[in-house]
């Protein structure tokens, strides 16, 4: 994408000419657009904060944002974080990372990074990919060796900036300390230019418009059209997660875009010393609440001060269980390990004749037939006793399309009220559409590397499209979560040629290839399913249940 050379003061980040002085706000010292020189001679600027009155050296630990979203909020006039209250963070804050005004009152340096081609650094944007993890390390490097610096340095923030993180210290960086990557993608192709194969292109590039400088950027909406199927361009936008060794305080959402890449990351990373929590909230409001970021200073002066402070101590796991609404059935509770080891896969089984969903197969064969470009068709079943699902679902349809050679599915999971109501989380305030899957059935064939019986990954080698009368079988990932229903309540799996959605702010678009008429098969040799992850309470001894 050619960019513009001037933009409006507004969105994300903007890129005034350098401005390359010293200036103190709020007990913060801000050198601005410092000059970095990366290894093949590009250079990059950064914003550096330090807090004030700290005047000897090797004292301060950084904190590295990288992204390429503009190193200043609104050009340094003003911070506006979705879901955060006025005034919760200073101006200071760029898009989705820290605050150099919490941060520096904490004893920390936070540096804030225009990358290769973002604002006025040198060269092209290569947006998360193998350039910034070598990138990123040498401004690792180059922190490590400033006066003020004790030699330490880690990383934090939110979206692109964890998704930067695994690139980075993939490379190993000698004084990468520890890292903080909350809600960040791993597979470029499959859970974001694509959802599993239905191109994107909505999202992708309303995202893309917030990525400035005056070089060129990267565009993979068009770079999908020269390479629809995965090969080295979109291998080296996939981080080589098994070399992250670093601790890691890893985050997610249930309710986010970046649910399924993070607790990919979590599971497949090297780090020894690795920490996962999992929340209803989304990733603004949850960021920036005081108790969040009180539990990472103790993260980071772990490993970035060397305080023992029992960081050790806190579980390896803690996740919200969801009810209804904004109500959460538990909080930040805490687990062993994820998933729960004690977690039991079920099956519950397709049948198209009652709309239902059976924990016994079904012997009668029969289908369930909608509109592929309107229309929709639903299997329900009603809980008999409390029942938590939690962990990674996934479900087996055998499809069939009249009148087309392709299918585009889009799966829903959601929960009823006792009288067969949408029961939605609420996120920000709004009522999120439900546990999505998403697959182009002619993309149906697996990675048998990457799949397993919990979580099938499409290969997206080469394509196999449907012939007339052709009945096929799919399996589709469907995101993890983690919710309570009580009992009466109902499980609704909900299967469509199109998201739907009432009120969800994020702009998600897709290109979907979808015509005539959209049959799924159920019973007998169509085993149809959904199997689910059910979590048994921890303990129970008549009516006392203990979760």
């Amino acid at each position: 994408l050619d960019a513009p050379k001037e933009w409006p003061l507004d969105g994300c980040g903007t890129f005034p000419p350098p401005d390359q002085r010293s200036l103190v706000q709020e007990g913060v010292q801000v050198d601005r657009d410092v000059e970095v020189t990366l290894r093949d001679g590009v250079k990059i600027y950064v914003d550096v904060h330090r807090p004030v009155g700290v005047a000897g050296e090797k004292d301060l630990p950084a904190i590295l944002a990288w992204s390429n979203y503009g190193k200043r909020a609104n050009g340094g006039e003003h911070a506006f974080v979705p879901g955060v209250p006025e005034g919760a963070v200073s101006n200071m804050t760029k898009f989705e990372g820290p605050d150099p005004v919490h941060w520096c009152a904490q004893g920390y340096a936070i540096i804030n990074t225009d990358g290769r081609g973002c604002g006025n650094s040198e060269g092209n944007q290569s947006i998360w990919s193998d350039q910034d993890g070598r990138d990123g390390y040498d401004v690792v490097e180059w922190a490590a060796a400033q006066p003020w610096s004790n030699g330490k340095v880690g990383m934090a923030g939110n979206s692109s900036l964890a998704i930067s993180q695994w690139y980075v210290a993939a490379e190993q960086p000698p004084h990468l300390a520890c890292i903080a990557p909350w809600e960040g993608l791993t597979d470029m192709f499959r859970e974001f230019v694509t959802n599993n194969g239905i191109p994107a292109p909505g999202f992708v590039s309303f995202v893309y418009t917030i990525f400035r400088g005056r070089g060129y950027i990267d565009d993979p909406v068009a770079m999908l059209s020269e390479y629809p199927f995965i090969n080295g361009y979109w291998k080296s936008h996939m981080p080589r997660l098994e070399d992250v060794k670093v601790p890691a305080y890893v985050c997610a959402g249930w309710s986010h875009i970046h649910l399924l890449g993070t607790l990919n990351a979590w599971r497949r990373i090297s780090s020894e010393k690795k920490w996962l929590r999992i929340h209803r909230e989304f990733e603004w409001p949850d960021a920036y609440a005081w108790q969040n970021m009180e539990d990472l200073r103790r993260f980071f002066d772990r490993y970035l001060k060397g305080i023992r402070n029992g960081w050790e101590a806190t579980p390896p796991v803690r996740l919200d269980v969801m009810d209804a609404y904004d109500h959460d059935f538990q909080v930040n509770r805490p687990e062993r390990e994820y998933p729960p080891a004690r977690t039991e896969y079920r099956k519950l089984h397709l049948d198209a004749a009652n709309a239902a969903l059976s924990p016994a197969p079904v012997a009668s064969v029969s289908k369930a037939a909608y509109d592929a470009a309107e229309g929709e068709t639903t299997f329900d079943i009603t809980f008999d006793g409390d029942t938590e699902i939690t962990g990674s679902m996934k479900v087996r349809l055998w499809v069939e399309a009249e009148g087309h050679d392709e299918m585009d599915l889009f799966i829903t999971v959601m929960k009823l009220d006792e009288n067969g109501e949408w029961l939605p989380t609420l996120v920000m305030g709004l009522p999120h559409p439900g546990a999505p899957g998403n697959l182009r059935v002619s993309r149906r064939e697996l990675d048998e590397e990457l799949s397993t019986d919990v979580q099938p990954v499409q290969a997206h080698r080469s394509e196999q499209k449907l012939k007339p009368g052709e009945i096929v079988p799919v399996d589709i990932a469907i995101y993890p979560t983690s919710k309570i229903w009580h009992r009466g309540q109902q499980l609704r799996l909900r299967i469509a040629g199109r998201y739907i959605r009432e009120n969800w702010f994020e702009p998600f678009a897709w290109d979907t290839d979808n015509k005539g008429q959209h049959f799924v098969h159920t019973g007998g040799e169509y085993d149809s399913y959904l199997q689910i992850p059910v979590v048994p309470a921890k303990y129970q001894a008549g009516d006392y249940v203990y979760r």
